[in-house]
């Protein structure tokens, strides 16, 4: 697990060297600025995937592989199929593939994977980058804070539905049930949840 946590780690410090090298010519018009910031929510977008990859297979965490694996495919599968549909412009008028952000999506994908699969240590800082990647597709006129809005609800909805450390460790079942009220005869629909600890 440490190995995990030191490839996060380097994803950060790369995207803080590649920001630090970039922030002289920051200074100088909002529209760079705005450049620089996509700029970094690129490397991010490809960086948080790798470095949570690197650290499944450094941990031959094969499970977490085959989760991971399923969370990207759904991810990818709605992100693209909405984009391709709704053809929503950019905010900079680059084409009409704006709804969802694609980057917000793996991103949060990637994020919820972690935090579900490995905690809240983990999670909390690719949380925390994931936010950054949302915000600053919005600022760089990449996208719209919805089209962030439904790319991270895609991605964290995807994880959540694929990756399931807890229920594995505890042996949970789901079973849906239904029960009449012997008095008004009123039928209600319902999930029984058992578990061992």
């Amino acid at each position: 697990m440490d190995h995990f946590w030191r490839y996060i780690l380097c994803v950060l410090l790369c995207t803080s060297i590649q920001l630090t090298a970039l922030a002289d010519e920051s200074r100088f018009e909002r529209s760079h600025s705005q450049k620089i910031v996509g700029y970094t929510t690129d490397v991010l977008l490809v960086g948080m995937p790798l470095a949570a990859l690197t650290g499944v297979l450094i941990e031959h965490d094969w499970q977490g592989l085959v989760q991971g694996s399923y969370t990207a495919a759904l991810t990818g599968g709605v992100t693209l199929l909405l984009k391709y549909t709704v053809k929503e412009e950019r905010p900079d008028y680059s084409n009409f593939h704006s709804f969802p952000s694609g980057h917000a999506a793996t991103t949060f994908a990637t994020a919820a994977f972690i935090q579900r699969r490995y905690g809240w240590k983990l999670g909390v800082p690719a949380y925390v980058l994931a936010t950054y990647t949302g915000w600053g597709r919005v600022f760089a006129k990449k996208h719209h804070w919805w089209d962030v809005v439904a790319g991270a609800a895609i991605g964290t909805g995807s994880a959540y539905l694929f990756t399931r450390p807890w229920a594995a460790e505890h042996k949970v079942s789901i079973t849906p049930m239904s029960i009449t009220d012997p008095v008004t005869e009123t039928p209600f629909f319902g999930l029984s949840a058992s578990f061992t600890l």
